[in-house]
């Protein structure tokens, strides 16, 4: 009964572990030759797989891409949420918003690119409304911080919430951009500190 016990929990690991290492090489894949290139045959090169073994863990392509913005929903979204919330200074949690996402895109760094490519291109109505979840929270969190120092008078109360959640959603965008431009390669907190004196700039009285 135990050895079954074992067995089954040590299968069922090896199997989220093979999950992950999957949607890993997924990002990566997207990241490098973009989501139009993405093939089963692709995939199971990049992580020493059979096109078979993939299909034993995902049934389709479209699975593994769920699977990815599920992921984000509860890791990032989910943390996002968490630091909103918290009931430390509104400039404090802003800055943690805004580092957050960047360490969290440049951590993963395909998952702009699959937002954005899965946003324009696909006709799954599923994923486009997790998709509008996504966006729609991320916007929703940074206007609740930035109402909150409004409200207690650190920030100027005529600055449009909505344009300073904008500007915050063009983070992804420039943060691409000079991942590519530097080879993948960035210093997360000198960029966290430039879009934080942007975000200062704009909401200073």
């Amino acid at each position: 009964m135990f050895a079954s016990v074992y067995l089954h929990k040590h299968m069922r690991q090896s199997t989220e572990i093979r999950q992950e290492q999957i949607k890993q090489a997924v990002l990566d894949i997207i990241y490098t030759d973009g989501l139009k290139n993405l093939s089963t045959r692709m995939l199971a090169q990049r992580i020493g797989l059979s096109e078979g073994a993939i299909f034993r863990h995902f049934p389709t392509k479209q699975h593994i891409i769920h699977s990815i913005i599920n992921d984000v929903q509860k890791d990032f979204i989910g943390s996002l949420r968490k630091i909103a919330t918290q009931s430390t200074s509104p400039e404090k949690r802003l800055e943690s918003i805004l580092c957050f996402t960047v360490k969290y895109l440049t951590d993963n760094k395909g998952i702009t690119l699959l937002l954005f490519s899965e946003a324009s291109h696909n006709n799954d109505e599923e994923l486009k409304l997790a998709l509008m979840q996504i966006f729609n929270t991320q916007k929703k969190m940074v206007s609740k911080v930035v109402l909150d120092g409004i409200a207690e008078g650190i920030w100027d109360e005529n600055i449009p919430v909505e344009n300073v959640a904008m500007l915050y959603m063009g983070i992804p965008v420039s943060l691409n951009v000079e991942l590519i431009l530097n080879n993948g390669v960035l210093d997360t907190s000198n960029f966290c500190h430039r879009m934080l004196l942007l975000m200062h700039k704009m909401l200073s009285k």
